[in-house]
């Protein structure tokens, strides 16, 4: 196995993100800069929280609509799951159409359908529309299956797309050298580079009046008569509403935090030896799958080869990279690996988003999450399902999306056994730590959970040896984070929250850092 390379940025200015790892979309994208905003006093209609696709995609339908809106992002523009997506944009999704007419019906299936071409359509509209220079190209999509196990999971993928009024049809063989049983062609798919599409509708937002804040962490809400007040240290943001559009809403314990599962996704992007780049997107049926497609990037072709899921806080992501690479050799002629980082997602428990009024938070508070490994499609549906409420505007996807919904046959024995292992992490990962004489043992540049002299901590020794030590409990459940070493960040098992290894929220549901400790 070959030491995986370490990133190469095409220019000084690289965007941030929630993890050490450089994704491919960060080198050459130059963001916006912040601008200044001071105003107390006034008075929003809409808040949005979170400055991804779902919120820059409701912003810009709010803003369209007459009404004023701002955005609080508490790092910068596409910060989060935005800039870790492979960005493919498909007619089908996660959830097959075959599960949603098991848990919902067949009409519900159909209208998830709608739903997700609705969401293709409007990426291609804006794009058009605003004239956004972000790689949009229309792609065909391969489906395959590799043995008869697999064979009869397409099958159904295959029929009930069909029955959902999705174009499909059967080839004979995908655009990789991969032996296949059976190979399902999807029409009319895109793929677009997604920094540069946010940072347009971004740009489309603010030209009509939009606000974003950079760098404002809202910390509490509290509802006054008729309007929520945001706080963010010092400043305070009133709005007549509010969007969480933070890929799972934070703060206290929340129902949809028990209805979503984090889990992480591992991307590589390599050169090829033969140039023989797929020029489409692509998809196998293991489990869990590998998803392939290429993108151009500064005039340099990259093969995108993404896979090896597993929860977050959970199994060694280093040894995932390395699975990743070494099943991208078995099948391609890899010259050298440019880039690797991972993302989060959340898996919902019955395969559907919530998109809607937030459970158990006053009115006027919506939120969106549950996108599984489709947030580019599912953020967009949600932007619009989301200005739609806020206008009072009626829409067709709202009642199948809603937080609220009461679904008893969708609630898969999945979900309970995620819940169980969310009880199991807050008890076991409190009875094993290594035991230390010294802080002196901890590598450079690494993080372990540790007891020293009694004490459970989670400690830090950066490259230059300076000691960070931390309580290892997250504020949001109280559960024991674990060191993620790839992408350098402390992260939660439970209900997904990461940190720097500073202690510093990356991302919820968590609010506040991990409190510091000063230890003899």
């Amino acid at each position: 196995m070959n030491e995986l390379n370490t990133p190469k940025p095409l220019h000084e200015q690289v965007s941030s993100r929630d993890g050490a790892n450089v994704s491919i979309w960060q080198p050459g994208f130059q963001p916006a800069p912040s601008k200044e905003y001071s105003s107390q006093n006034e008075v929003f209609d809409v808040l949005i929280v979170g400055g991804g696709i779902t919120g820059l995609t409701a912003a810009v339908q709010l803003q369209e609509l007459g009404k004023a809106v701002v955005i609080a992002e508490s790092h910068t523009i596409g910060y989060g799951t935005t800039d870790g997506t492979s960005a493919h944009i498909n007619t089908f999704a996660d959830t097959t159409y075959a599960e949603v007419e098991q848990d919902f019906g067949k009409e519900s299936a159909q209208l998830f359908a709608k739903a997700i071409q609705e969401a293709v359509t409007t990426i291609k509209t804006n794009a058009a529309t605003y004239r956004m220079d972000c790689d949009l190209e229309s792609k065909d999509a391969y489906v395959y299956a590799e043995d008869e196990s697999q064979r009869k999971e397409l099958d159904s993928l295959y029929e009930s797309a069909l029955r959902a009024g999705v174009e499909a049809h059967t080839v004979s063989q995908s655009p990789l050298n991969i032996p296949a049983l059976k190979v399902i062609h999807f029409p009319h798919q895109a793929q677009f580079h997604p920094l540069k599409y946010i940072g347009g509708l971004r740009k489309v937002f603010e030209a009509l009046g939009g606000v974003v804040l950079e760098h404002t962490r809202i910390e509490e809400i509290e509802q006054e008569n008729d309007l929520h007040k945001a706080r963010s240290g010092d400043q305070v943001i009133q709005a007549k509403a509010v969007i969480y559009a933070t890929h799972i809403p934070p703060g206290g314990i929340n129902a949809l935090h028990f209805l979503n599962a984090p889990y992480r996704s591992y991307v590589l992007a390599v050169t090829l030896e033969d140039e023989k780049y797929p020029d489409a997107l692509i998809y196998d049926m293991q489990e869990p799958y590998h998803y392939f497609r290429s993108h151009v990037i500064e005039g340099q072709r990259y093969l995108l080869i993404g896979g090896n899921d597993h929860k977050t806080g959970h199994d060694d992501p280093q040894a995932a990279f390395e699975a990743l690479e070494h099943y991208t050799r078995q099948h391609f002629k890899v010259k050298e690996v440019a880039y690797q980082w991972s993302s989060q997602y959340f898996v919902p428990s019955d395969g559907l988003p919530y998109i809607g009024k937030m459970p158990g938070s006053p009115a006027g508070i919506y939120t969106a999450t549950g996108y599984n490994g489709n947030g580019m499609i599912l953020g967009t549906i949600a932007g619009k399902i989301l200005s739609d409420l806020i206008a009072g505007k009626d829409n067709a996807y709202a009642d199948l999306f809603d937080p609220r919904r009461v679904k008893p046959l969708a609630i898969t024995p999945e979900a309970v056994k995620e819940n169980v292992d969310v009880a199991y992490h807050f008890i076991a990962d409190r009875l094993s730590t290594e035991e230390l004489d010294s802080l002196k043992e901890v590598p450079f540049d690494t993080g372990m959970i540790a007891k020293i002299s009694g004490k459970k901590v989670a400690v830090y020794k950066s490259p230059t040896g300076e000691i960070h030590t931390l309580s290892p409990v997250c504020p949001h459940a109280h559960c024991f984070v674990n060191w993620n070493a790839s992408e350098k960040s402390w992260d939660c098992p439970c209900h997904g929250a990461r940190f720097s290894p500073q202690g510093e929220v990356l991302t919820g549901p968590a609010r506040k850092d991990l409190e510091k400790l000063n230890l003899p």
